[in-house]
C-alpha cells in the first residue's frame, strides 16, 4: 500500500492526516518533517504502519516527555528513536541529547535526528557505552 501526504484546510490552518495516529493534526513545519519521514519509512523502507509510534509519553528523570517517533523491529522492540525538527532548526548536539534522553529509556540501537534537510543517524551500543554516527539505517 502506498501512503501519501493528505492535507486539508480547517479554517485558517492546514492539517495533515497522520497515518500512525489516524487523525488530523495541525501542519506545522516540524509536523511536515515528521509526516514526510513517516512516508519514507512506510513507502521506501517498508516498515509496517503497526511498527511506528508517534508522540507517546516517556518518563525521563521523573518528568513526562513525548518523543516524536519510534520505529519498532519485528519483535516489537524499539529499533530507532527519531527526533524531528523544523527545517530552520539546526541539528545541534542539544538536539541529539534530547533524542538521547528519550532513548535512555527506550534503548533503541539507532537514533535519528532530522530537520527534513539534514538527517543524522547514530548507532548505540549500550553494553559498551559506544555511540557512532552512521550513514543511513
Amino acid at each position: 500500500m502506498a501512503y501519501t501526504l493528505k492535507i486539508r484546510e480547517n479554517g485558517s490552518q492546514q492539517e495533515v492526516l497522520d497515518p500512525v495516529r489516524q487523525k488530523w493534526v495541525t501542519l506545522t513545519p516540524e509536523e511536515r518533517v515528521r509526516q514526510i519521514f513517516i512516508l519514507y519509512l512506510l513507502n521506501v523502507k517498508g516498515f509496517p504502519l503497526s511498527h511506528l509510534s508517534v508522540e507517546h509519553a516517556v518518563t525521563v528523570n521523573g518528568m513526562t516527555q513525548r518523543y516524536d517517533l519510534v520505529v519498532f523491529d519485528e519483535a516489537l522492540q524499539p529499533y530507532m528513536v527519531v527526533e524531528c525538527k523544523a527545517p530552520h532548526v539546526k541539528l545541534t548536539q542539544k538536539v541529539v541529547e534530547q533524542a538521547g534522553r528519550y532513548n535512555s529509556i527506550l534503548r533503541a540501537p539507532l537514533l535519528c535526528v532530522t530537520n527534513g534537510l539534514e538527517h543524522n543517524v547514530f548507532r548505540i551500543d549500550f553494553e559498551i557505552g559506544k555511540t557512532e554516527q552512521v550513514n543511513g539505517f
